[in-house]
């Protein structure tokens, strides 16, 4: 079974490995063009690209996925099947080639959390499970015949980055099985449909007023946002004296039970070497945060780089 690899970045660096460990014939990887990067603006390529060069494997990197001569270098490939993880939207022309089909790695138990961004949205959201699932490809996103699901628990600390690790290992053991199984003609297809009583979650491209902090939320609402969106792009809030208005970015956070206080909402109360916010239901404990044009630094390093510590609200 010839297989053609389509993906960018590190999420999908773990399934291409996972299948050509798995003995499977990757006979082509597509990923994106190279970009400047860094300090230099040397270019660099993706993820996907430097781990095909490691394995060996032929790289196609097109601007744009309808360029005919693109199409040809594809088609000659003789792809009998494609796998995608975490790339861009595919033209038909491009998704219907292979007579196997095109078969994707989605970061949540499908239907739910269709999207771009499934990991931020399911933790934002407070979800206790989520997981991985394997669907074949069609023209609407994310709407394919499931073939294999896999749930993992989300703890009530985890980041967004920590369960990007983990789903992403967790998927490259999952669409390794899909294609065995896809191999054999054992794999069984369900058409995607919302679960009896539920509300179907999206998962929309993060945007930056998606992003800002509000002193109006409850703690475990703040406390879900901030891990949801750590460590990328991190939580935008403003921190705000009688004199100046600072900008940060908030990475960790921990509940308290400690209840409601005579403050306004968003007031900072420095105990020591710790950092809790005034919620309308209780304090939150901020544990990382970044200063504008700053490293990233723990409350208590914080802490000590603080002129005034009286009358601090965030918003």
């Amino acid at each position: 079974m010839r297989i053609v690899f389509l993906g960018t970045p590190e999420f999908a660096v773990a399934t291409l490995e996972k299948i050509v460990e798995e003995g499977f014939n990757v006979v082509g990887v597509v990923t994106a063009p190279d970009k400047p990067a860094g300090r230099g603006l040397k270019m660099k390529a993706t993820a996907v690209a430097e781990a095909a060069e490691r394995l060996g494997i032929p790289v196609l990197k097109p601007s744009r996925l309808k360029d005919p001569e693109f199409i040809a270098a594809l088609q000659a490939l003789q792809a009998d099947i494609q796998v995608v993880v975490a790339f861009r939207m595919l033209p038909e022309i491009v998704w219907n080639m292979p007579p196997l089909g095109t078969w994707n790695l989605h970061a949540s138990l499908l239907p739910q959390y269709r999207g771009a961004a499934p990991i931020n949205h399911a933790i934002i959201n407070g979800e206790t499970v989520t997981g991985v699932s394997t669907f074949k490809l069609v023209h609407e996103i994310d709407r394919g015949a499931v073939a294999m699901q896999r749930e993992v628990p989300v703890g009530e600390n985890t980041t967004a980055g920590e369960l990007h690790d983990i789903l992403m290992q967790t998927g490259a053991g999952l669409m390794a099985e899909t294609l065995h199984a896809i191999e054999n003609g054992s794999a069984v297809l369900q058409e995607q449909h919302p679960p009896a009583g539920e509300t179907l979650k999206e998962a929309p491209k993060l945007n930056p007023a998606f992003c800002s902090f509000s002193n109006a939320l409850g703690c475990k609402q703040a406390h879900n946002l901030i891990r949801g969106l750590s460590p990328y792009p991190g939580v935008h809030a403003r921190l705000r004296d009688e004199n100046e208005v600072k900008e940060l970015k908030l990475y960790r956070s921990a509940l308290t039970s400690r209840g409601a206080q005579n403050l306004p909402d968003g007031t900072l109360l420095i105990e020591a070497t710790h950092i809790y916010i005034c919620m309308h239901d209780g304090l939150l404990e901020i544990l990382e945060l970044q200063p504008a044009g700053k490293r990233r630094m723990q409350a208590a390093e914080f802490i000590n780089g603080l002129r005034n510590r009286e009358n601090l609200v965030l918003e």
